[in-house]
Parts: C-alpha cells; sequence; structure tokens
C-alpha cells in the first residue's frame, strides 16, 4: 500500500537554511587558500561538529563541554554567513581570518574526539519500582498437640471391685494422640536422666490434670 508524501514545512526551511550556510562555508574557505574537495570538506566538518554537541546536549543539558563546542561551531557557521554578505572582501581575505581558517581542522578533530569519548552520564536508579520480592517457601510447623480439657472425675470403683483392677485400669480415658505426646515425653526423660519419668514430671510437662496424668503414667508403666 502505497503512503501519501507530505511536505513538512520546517524541514523544507531547514534544508533550505542548511544548504545556504554550506555555500557560505565553501565560499569562505575557498577565499580563504582552501580549493578543491578542502573547501567542500569544511562546511561537513562545521555541521557535524554542530550535530555531536547537539546530541551530547540532549543526552546530558549538564555538559558544559558540549555547549562549549556548539558555541564554537555556532560562531564559526554564522561567521561564514555575515562575512560572505558583502562585508568582507573575498578576493583580498585578511591573514588572520586564513589563519582560522587553516586552524579550524585541528579544533573540530578535537571536539568531536572530546564529545565522542565523553563519559555517559550516571542513570539515577527509579525508585517508583518496587522491589521484588521473593516469595517464602512453604515451611510445615509441627505443633505439639493441645494438653487435653479437664474431665469430671470418674465415677468411684464400686467397693466390692478388687484393689487391684482399680489399679490397672485407668479411671481417665486418655485420648490417642496425648498418649503418644506423652510417650514421646516420657522416652526423651528416660534417655537424659537414665530413669524413668515420674507422674509430677509428667503432669508438669503435658499441663493436665492429676487424674489425667495418674491415668496416663498407669498406661505408659
Amino acid at each position: 500500500m502505497s503512503r501519501s508524501l507530505r511536505l513538512d514545512p520546517v524541514l523544507i526551511q531547514a534544508v533550505i537554511a542548511g544548504a545556504l550556510s554550506f555555500a557560505h562555508l565553501h565560499d569562505l574557505a575557498a577565499a580563504a587558500g582552501q580549493d578543491g574537495w578542502k573547501a567542500w570538506a569544511y562546511p561537513v566538518s562545521v555541521d557535524l561538529l554542530l550535530v555531536a554537541a547537539w546530541r551530547r546536549m540532549r543526552t546530558d543539558t549538564e555538559n558544559r563541554d558540549a555547549w562549549l563546542w556548539f558555541a564554537i561551531a555556532l560562531v564559526a557557521s554564522l561567521g561564514a554567513n555575515v562575512a560572505t554578505a558583502g562585508l568582507l572582501d573575498l578576493t583580498d581575505v585578511p591573514p588572520w581570518l586564513r589563519i582560522l581558517v587553516a586552524g579550524w581542522p585541528a579544533l573540530a578533530f578535537l571536539g568531536g574526539t572530546l564529545l565522542a569519548h565523553a563519559p555517559a552520564p550516571a542513570v539515577e536508579p527509579d525508585h517508583s519500582e518496587q522491589p521484588q520480592v521473593e516469595p517464602t517457601p512453604d515451611v510445615t510447623v509441627e505443633r505439639e498437640p493441645e494438653p487435653a480439657a479437664e474431665l469430671p472425675p470418674a465415677d468411684p470403683a464400686p467397693a466390692s471391685e478388687p484393689p487391684q483392677a482399680a489399679l490397672t485400669t485407668p479411671a481417665v480415658s486418655v485420648p490417642p494422640a496425648l498418649l503418644d505426646h506423652a510417650q514421646k515425653i516420657a522416652n526423651a526423660h528416660q534417655a537424659q536422666t537414665g530413669a524413668p519419668i515420674d507422674t509430677a514430671t509428667l503432669r508438669s510437662r503435658l499441663g493436665v490434670t492429676p487424674a489425667l496424668a495418674d491415668a496416663i503414667a498407669l498406661q505408659l508403666a
């Protein structure tokens, strides 16, 4: 699909102004004794220095060297425009102007080299971006079983029950999870002290009632 070509007045004006400045610089260089291809190289050198300084100024507005070289190239371009406007006899160029024209290549080379190798401006970190936080791994925490709630005291054993049956049968029912936990505590106590755990220590470790501690001690015996 073909695109319609639209002429930009600003671009046309820039091309015309650049061509006129280019011609004035060429005429001045030729009048100062730079004939042949050298006269055409002078306007190219001035325009390239202008562009290099302008690009450096756009990326680093606080670079004083870029402003200085931009001003030097601009003065050279404006000076050629004014000199060729009839204020200077191009058939009899003064010696000081010949010296300036002859020394311009070295000056332009120095400016272009400094602009090309100038350090890039430091980029400040963007504080608006939130730092990425790595997700914490899932950690499984084993919780000890909570102490069993106090249970109402069991009914006393009947008088006709033999004493041995009352000692071997626990008066309070012990949950299996609590019994397993008590067994771990008893094993650890015996491994540390070398003696079986007593009822008082077991009761303080589990935080249960005396009746429930007695029932657990009986099942652990």
